[in-house]
């Protein structure tokens, strides 16, 4: 039996953290429809090496819908992989999808790893020149020829406290700060407002954070990792047939390079499945950090396999949402 409650509900957590199988759970249980944050799930044909919910689409009272068990799931499977997508245009559809699904008597679910999604969703982002294509080009041809290094380095001249707060392997976030300063003229970090606090507006939602042991955690990437690597192959070659660059947006997601390095032979199959689990690990470090800064969630922490019953956890959290019932 399921009902609709009142609130919608986040889940947030790493990745391979197990953040779709709860979300369906607490679907099937609240009469709800899933919003997918994250950030790789979005565009279309990357199904593998990003995790995405198997699904089909299908016409329901004149709407496509993907659904998932029967389930309808939002924001995946939506936008070319030559197309750009940014965290304020997640939260400007996001938010009119929970409002839809709401006045329908249903329970939104958002789910997903991107934090700068979660953030634009619930608090909002600072106001920010929009991004300037020419100059992307020109950084990402100055990364191309001197190095990701040399890149974070232009930053740290330019504006040492943002510098220290975004690691050089984080490309994109590089290449953004740089892009904001030198469209403002002045230091991006300047610009920030500090509303990356510590709290999300429980008001407004329940917010659920899954923290998994570290070590669990890395056993459950790299075996992730493992099956998936075949069919992240066979997917990203049909793309590269199919007339995709390499550089188009999707195919710098987590992975992706590094498959592509192995179907090029710049690297082994084992290099790459070690490359790639090496910087899952860290950008999971990076999402714990960031979801950590949320204390307000209901954080459930996860120290054995048996520990992640999503029954159980739904009940939990149905619990901490809306009291016993």
């Amino acid at each position: 039996m399921s009902f609709a409650i009142s609130k919608p509900i986040t889940i947030m957590g790493a990745n391979a953290s197990g953040k779709t199988g709860l979300a369906l759970e607490l679907a099937k249980r609240t009469d709800g429809e899933v919003i997918s944050a994250d950030s790789k799930q979005i565009y279309k044909h990357l199904s593998a090496g990003t995790s995405k919910p198997e699904g089909t689409w299908k016409t329901v009272l004149t709407r496509e819908l993907y659904l998932v068990d029967d389930i309808p799931y939002h924001m995946v499977d939506t936008v070319d992989p030559k197309s750009a997508y940014d965290a304020g245009t997640f939260a400007t559809e996001a938010k009119a999808l929970m409002n839809s699904i709401s006045a329908t008597g249903r329970t939104p679910i958002i789910a997903g790893g991107t934090g700068m999604y979660i953030q634009a969703l619930w608090n909002g982002l600072d106001q920010l020149p929009p991004a300037d294509p020419d100059l992307r080009k020109e950084m990402a041809a100055f990364a191309g020829e001197r190095g990701k290094d040399a890149l974070h380095a232009e930053l740290a001249a330019l504006d040492p406290k943002a510098a220290a707060m975004i690691p050089p392997g984080n490309i994109q976030r590089v290449m953004r700060a740089l892009e904001i300063t030198k469209l403002a003229g002045r230091p991006v970090s300047e610009l920030w407002t500090g509303r990356f606090g510590n709290a999300l507006p429980g008001h407004l939602g329940t917010f659920v954070f899954l923290k998994w042991d570290k070590e669990l955690l890395s056993g459950r990437i790299k075996s992730r990792t493992v099956d998936a690597f075949d069919a992240w192959v066979e997917e990203t070659r049909r793309l590269l047939e199919r007339g995709y660059p390499e550089d188009a947006p999707g195919l710098k997601s987590l992975g992706y390079p590094q498959v592509m390095d192995f179907i090029s032979g710049r690297l082994t199959r084992a290099e790459a499945i070690h490359s790639i689990v090496g910087l899952s690990m860290a950008y999971a470090k990076r999402q714990n950090t960031w979801f950590g800064r949320y204390k307000n969630a209901l954080l459930i922490e996860l120290r054995s396999p048996e520990d992640y019953d999503v029954e159980q956890l739904a009940e939990a959290i149905i619990r901490a949402g809306e009291g016993e019932r």
